[in-house]
């Protein structure tokens, strides 16, 4: 891993000059730990941990050991706000064997969980402190995988690169829209047991190529009433929302939508007709009015697909294993979701939007997001992967007034690399005694399994 080339702002911002992108960058970081009101909530800062999964979750769906010593280092760090991971509406919704899932049998685990989590919060010093706790809400889709691990793909739309990576037959049969239907009710039970576990406020996931993802970008979706027509596309996403909103009030309604998958037309969401190779954000400016007026109160913009374009959606220095170095400087990914997000933000100005993104820029990520704030792009900034490596980055900046950078993410990718060798995930390099082990581990299934 090569050392990080800019140690100061001045090296930082020369680069950005170089690629041609703009980089808001303030000269201190305050206004990240300053209280908040948006959408009838009370935010103790500006600082948000996006959901990163651990894929620590017992059979049942149940959070583990881990997921709980996670989330409790999570809250102790001091940000406002925990987006928590990609929970399955049901068990045959995840994307692998340990994906958490909520339901009848799991909510008494989950509402341990938030009670403890919301105990961590309050237990470091410099006094108490209440966090706001998000619960993301998914549906695997064609990434859907058994309770053995084998792939057992949902499909909402052929997509050429995509089924063949999964080997998929062109006339594979498509989810439909009765299961579709059956699957929204399945989406409220899912929130109703969230609530019941304590939590504020629930996620219903739109990114990263998963199944409500791959129906906003089902532009090729022949005779339903979920494909086609931007109506279309997206009603599931927002007849859920209204339905959640109209059942259960109280809670804060939010959803993680890709503003563009990085795929040319017809096959993703967010493309340029005419230019192949560039977003449209049009339609995500759009989606995010109407998620706005049916009361959804807080939104996460991301972009890309993990799976075949990270790059896109983690701005990243070393690449997993076996693949291809990123296409693009990593701060040019980072510029490209500072813009996705502000663009979404000036489009619905009344919803609080988190910036993400900014793990990639190591200690210059305050500065970065404050600049962000003040210009108006984001409410909150969140660091995901950050989180992983230094979970109390918060208090850190309200101790210091800075972040250095030996104590922060640096992009290495390995805890990504964890999860795709289907591992326990977190940081390798600042959590070494509990997740080096789980690395070298799945490396080593990994190079069995090519013999």
């Amino acid at each position: 891993m090569k050392s990080f080339p800019y140690a100061d702002r001045d090296a930082l911002l020369a680069e950005a000059s170089r690629l041609e992108v703009e980089i808001p960058y303030a000269a201190g970081a305050q206004v990240l730990l300053e209280p908040f009101v948006a959408s009838g909530r009370r935010f103790a800062n500006r600082c948000a941990l996006p959901p990163m999964e651990g894929c620590d979750g017992e059979p049942c769906g149940s959070p583990g050991e881990l997921t709980t010593r996670r989330y409790a280092r999570f809250a102790a760090g001091g940000s406002a706000l925990i987006w928590f991971e990609a929970t399955a509406v049901r068990p045959d919704a995840r994307s692998n064997p340990r994906q958490l899932c909520i339901g009848q049998e799991t909510v008494g685990r989950f509402r341990q969980l938030v009670e403890e989590t919301r105990c961590a919060a309050r237990a470091p010093q410099g006094g108490p402190q209440e966090v706001l706790l998000i619960l993301q809400l998914t549906h695997a889709g064609r990434w859907r995988r058994d309770a053995a691990g084998r792939p057992a793909p949902v499909i909402a739309r052929h997509h050429p690169l995509l089924d063949e990576a999964l080997g998929l037959p062109p006339g594979r049969a498509l989810v439909t829209d009765e299961e579709l239907d059956r699957l929204q009710d399945d989406f409220l039970m899912a929130a109703e047991c969230a609530a019941a576990a304590g939590f504020d406020g629930v996620d219903v996931k739109a990114c990263h190529g998963y199944l409500l993802s791959e129906l906003l970008g089902a532009h090729a979706r022949p005779d339903s009433r979920y494909g086609g027509s931007f109506e279309n596309r997206t009603r599931f996403l927002c007849e859920t929302i209204e339905r959640i909103g109209a059942r259960l009030p109280h809670l804060l309604l939010a959803c993680r939508m890709n503003a563009w998958d990085g795929f040319p037309y017809p096959f993703g969401f967010g493309a340029d007709r005419e230019r192949p190779e560039e977003p449209d954000l049009a339609e995500a400016e759009e989606l995010a009015r109407r998620l706005g007026a049916l009361g959804c109160g807080l939104l996460n913009v991301t972009l890309g697909h993990p799976r075949v374009l990270p790059h896109l959606g983690r701005p990243y220095g070393a690449a997993l294993a076996g693949a291809a170095a990123p296409p693009e400087h990593p701060l040019a990914g980072v510029a490209r979701l500072i813009g996705a997000g502000a663009r979404v933000q000036r489009a619905v100005s009344y919803v609080p939007v988190v910036g993400t993104g900014y793990s990639w820029l190591r200690q210059h990520f305050p500065h970065v997001g404050a600049g962000v704030v003040e210009q108006g792009g984001a409410a909150l900034v969140g660091a995901g992967r950050n989180a992983f490596a230094c979970p109390d980055f918060p208090r850190r900046l309200a101790r210091r007034g800075r972040l250095e950078e030996g104590e922060l993410c640096i992009a290495c990718s390995r805890c990504s690399q964890i999860m795709r060798d289907g591992g326990k995930a977190g940081c390798v390099v600042r959590d070494r005694e509990v997740y080096l082990p789980e690395l070298r581990a799945g490396r080593r299934r990994a190079k069995g399994a090519r013999g």
